[in-house]
């Protein structure tokens, strides 16, 4: 059985391809490398998303000249690929570059953002955080762009959780939005409200605040259906809410934040945003949206 390269070589291997991809693939975590007889297996960890095989490579003794296979997806093989200079052999980057272009190259998002307010619509545990979570990793927005009353909550009550579910809580968590918000409208940054805003009264509030600045408000909707709503409350085993809580909230958003309606209130633009009905994950949803 062919022998790994030694221990500072796989070191080598290691530092150079996350240099590499820090450098040149933002959309990448981190590059996982793992040898087994004599080959590296290469795999790219996303954010939101499970770590992702890419390709083999085969030490030749050469630091630099490197065979490398790439990871098939739909049966988990290697198949032998040619650098770009035709040679039989190159680098660890260039290899790592050929599979990220095959694997992991996204197409040009679907949806343009403009810059002004984004107003997310959507039961609990339908997957806005994750969404949000994968624009950051991704780079697409910055991470201060976001407004959330859960942690605006967790920021302000941490100390006495049972003051934190009361109506004056509540007043102060909202007035603590708000501000943020107003405060980003004013320097001309992109603000984005992360709360559930599934009735009207709650996106009144939002809208009336993208008017005082004159900025547009972009509504992106969550809609998985019930089934799946209620599946994905299960599997992040929420126990500040019940069954009978999401079935509500998903009525409500049924009943009362549909496209027309958020037109017919203010939102400028209204998209949804796919997820697990559509077979998309976090990132793949965050990747059809770029933001100006």
């Amino acid at each position: 059985m062919p022998k790994n390269p030694p221990e500072s070589s796989q070191h080598d291997l290691r530092r150079r391809l996350n240099r590499h991809a820090r450098r040149h693939w933002p959309q990448v975590d981190a590059i996982r490398v793992h040898f087994r007889a004599g080959f590296a297996h290469v795999a790219a960890e996303l954010p939101g998303d499970p770590t992702i095989p890419l390709l083999r490579l085969r030490f030749t003794g050469v630091v630099d000249a490197w065979g490398f296979a790439l990871h098939s997806a739909d049966d988990g093989s290697h198949r032998d690929a040619v650098p770009p200079e035709g040679l039989p052999t190159g680098s660890p980057e260039e290899a790592l570059d050929r599979a990220v272009e095959l694997r992991l190259r996204a197409p040009a998002p679907a949806v343009r953002v403009p810059r002004g307010l984004v107003v997310l619509v959507g039961p609990p545990a339908s997957g806005k955080t994750a969404f949000v979570r994968a624009l950051i990793g991704r780079r697409q927005i910055d991470a201060r762009a976001v407004v959330s009353s859960d942690e605006i909550r967790a920021e302000l009550f941490a100390a006495s959780p049972t003051e934190a579910e009361t109506d004056a809580a509540d007043a102060r968590i909202f007035e603590e939005r708000d501000r943020r918000i107003a405060a980003r409208l004013a320097t001309g940054h992109l603000a984005l409200a992360e709360s559930t805003n599934v009735t009207p009264r709650a996106r009144a509030r939002l809208i009336a605040i993208a008017r005082r600045f004159d900025v547009p408000v972009t509504a992106l909707r969550f809609d998985p259906g019930l089934s799946a709503l209620l599946q994905q409350y299960t599997e992040r085993g929420r126990t500040d809410l019940t069954p009978e809580d999401v079935r509500a909230y998903a009525a409500l958003m049924t009943r009362r934040a549909g496209p027309e309606q958020l037109r017919a209130e203010g939102a400028t633009t209204v998209h949804d945003v796919p997820g697990r009905r559509q077979s998309a994950t976090p990132a793949e949803a965050a990747a059809r949206f770029s933001f100006a």
